[in-house]
């Protein structure tokens, strides 16, 4: 019997890739007026990471160009989703000669393809760019996986194609070789075979690039890069103290639940209410909005695995969101259907169905029981 799965897939090298900040891979904003205006982006995460899709940047994209604004892209970024990264190269052509990809610290894998979109590309002297095949994992029969490796072999293609987009100075076989090979290029030798057009000044490589861990998933990262890692960090000479506020009151407990209860009201999971209340303690604001913050967290990761009901066991297990990813991922594989698919469902209003919480009354039944076991 056939598994029923999802197209998997297709991104960098090995999985548990660094998450980027802010649950976002990508910030857009536009500076200046009129004939100064400038258009700038950063892609400073894993492309498509967090369940953001590359049809989101493009839209948002869209909504800040005005059509005659030179927009910059600038990247930093381990690579993701092959497919959006496919798609952001497919939009930067589009601006034509207003779009400069602007490479300043690393560019593997898809962001590699996206930035070869731009019709002119700068790179760091002292960033990395590097190349590699396709890759992915799934679980299936036979005839799946080799419907895998025919998604794979064209999914190369389309490396392939994007690359020869740039006027680059070597042939097919040659650039398919380099592919193959897992090729990692300094700034001079990108410029060399034409992925990059010029050559700027930079800062620290280490401090632009700032994965290092990433770099045990490939097979030839470069030794001194490898090096860094085992090098113990520079110690950050200590600030100046400053004097301690005025200490602020914090809420009493019937006022945190009411403000935790306005808080899964407002993010949709108002039955898991009383779940956080007790994981909580209603201790201090703080503990409040770190147990909210969890469980959203917990919530979206089972939404882009399009397993939506098993979000209240896993924020009740007192998960956070790497311990809900492992899980995800266990269920994942063991049912065949492949990786988090990173494009989340559509949101609902109320996904649960559930009524609005009274955290009063919840917080007057914690009291009841507490009141009842200090009378036995």
């Amino acid at each position: 019997m056939k598994h029923q799965r999802h197209h998997p897939r297709i991104l960098n090298k090995g999985p548990g890739a660094a998450g980027p900040q802010d649950q976002h891979w990508y910030r857009i904003q536009a500076a200046g007026e009129g004939e100064q205006r400038t258009i700038e982006v950063y892609i400073y995460g894993e492309i498509g990471g967090w369940g953001i899709t590359a049809a989101q940047f493009i839209q948002a994209l869209k909504d800040a160009d005005d059509g005659n604004a030179p927009v910059i892209v600038r990247f930093n970024t381990i690579g993701g989703d092959l497919f959006d990264g496919i798609a952001i190269h497919n939009a930067l052509q589009r601006l034509g000669e207003r779009a400069t990809a602007s490479i300043e610290g690393a560019c593997y894998s898809s962001g590699t393809v996206a930035a070869a979109g731009a019709h002119r590309v700068t790179m760091a002297d002292n960033a990395l760019f590097m190349i590699h095949n396709p890759w992915t994992w799934a679980a299936g029969d036979s005839e799946e996986l080799r419907k895998l490796a025919d998604m794979l072999d064209q999914a190369l293609e389309g490396i392939v194609a994007s690359y020869q987009h740039r006027p680059l100075t070597i042939d097919d076989a040659e650039l398919r070789r380099l592919i193959d090979a897992e090729t990692w290029l300094t700034a001079a030798e990108a410029k060399a075979l034409g992925f990059v057009d010029e050559v700027s000044a930079g800062g620290s490589v280490k401090a632009c690039i700032g994965q290092s861990r990433i770099l045990n998933r490939y097979q030839h990262p470069p030794k001194e890069l490898l090096a860094q890692q085992d090098l113990p960090p520079v110690p950050e000479p200590d600030p100046a103290p400053e004097p301690d506020p005025a200490p602020q009151p914090e809420p009493d407990a019937a006022a945190l639940a009411a403000e935790l209860a306005a808080g899964c009201q407002q993010a949709g999971i108002a039955d898991l209410t009383e779940v956080l209340i007790k994981a909580s303690g209603l201790k201090s604001r703080a503990a409040v909005q770190a147990e909210l913050a969890r469980a959203k967290a917990v919530r979206e990761l089972c939404n882009a695995a399009r397993l939506p009901d098993e979000a209240r066991g896993l924020i009740t297990a007192g998960l956070d969101a790497e311990g809900a990813r492992a899980k995800l991922f266990d269920k994942l594989v063991g049912s065949g259907l492949g990786e988090i698919d990173n494009t989340p469902p559509a949101p609902e209003p109320n996904p649960t169905g559930a009524k609005a919480v009274d955290p009063g009354a919840i917080y007057a039944r914690r009291n009841q029981r507490a009141s009842k076991g200090a009378h036995k």
